[in-house]
């Protein structure tokens, strides 16, 4: 989620599963679920785009955009716990070293990649850190999807109702001991989100992956964004923001 933060910011026509899926044992409704968290998050940037150059006036700590972020992360986030469940319940010595590979590679490009634009505010714990952590966390316990919920859905209560998941000092303390940015253009805290990765298994225990899709553009698309999430979030910002700072060059030497 490429935004500024400061480290104390604490998705019927005809109900038919798409046959393209079939072959791969996809879940198109996953895919879909997954791809509008992407299309959410390109609106996000996009957004934050035209507000670093000037197009628009607001403040990401406003309530609508503080909700619109916490919409998208709870959209990855909850997918990755039932993702974890379907895989696991299909095959309980299931691999994953590939996509732990992936993730944490794609991790360490983005950290690399902002450390050389902005190294004042680079990511070093973003979504992408994160969704790797979690990813590893989330596996010795999501076979006990009822458990996992129960313990995910008191950590986002807890964290709501009292204090006693709130550390604001926690990374003022741990910059002051390494040397790491105090503003970062991207940051995720462990709490409350690890509730929502924990709520992710009981979606695949209520087996929603296995809703029907109607066959329909719209559709396909998302499922599209939702199957290559990863390229996608990669790779989105570098064009939104070209796009952007092309349009704004050529606004200025018009005028």
């Amino acid at each position: 989620m490429m935004a500024e933060l400061p480290l104390n910011y604490s998705l019927w026509i005809s109900m038919q599963t798409s046959p393209v899926y079939e072959p791969a044992k996809r879940s198109a409704f996953l895919d879909i679920y997954r791809g509008s968290a992407v299309l959410l998050m390109m609106i996000f940037h996009f957004c934050w785009d035209l507000l670093n150059f000037g197009f628009m006036e607001f403040s990401i700590y406003d309530p609508f955009w503080v909700h619109f972020r916490s919409l998208i992360l709870t959209l990855f986030l909850s997918a990755i716990g039932w993702s974890t469940f379907i895989v696991l319940k299909k095959d309980k010595s299931a691999s994953f070293w590939k996509r732990d590979i992936k993730l944490f590679l794609s991790a360490a490009a983005i950290s690399l990649a902002t450390y050389l634009a902005v190294p004042n505010q680079w990511i070093y714990f973003g979504i992408l850190h994160f969704i790797f952590i979690a990813s590893l966390a989330i596996r010795p316990i999501a076979r006990w999807p009822i458990h996992c919920a129960i313990f995910g859905a008191a950590i986002i209560i807890i964290y709501h109702s009292t204090d006693w998941l709130l550390f604001p000092n926690a990374f003022s303390t741990i910059t002051h001991y390494i040397a790491l940015p105090q503003r970062t253009l991207d940051i995720v805290f462990p709490f409350p989100w690890v509730g929502v990765v924990l709520i992710g298994p009981l979606l695949g225990y209520l087996n929603w992956h296995k809703i029907p899709t109607p066959q329909h553009t719209v559709l396909t698309v998302f499922a599209f964004m939702g199957r290559y999430a990863l390229p996608i979030y990669l790779t989105h910002q570098l064009v939104l923001f070209a796009l952007v700072a092309t349009f704004k060059m050529v606004l200025t030497f018009i005028s």
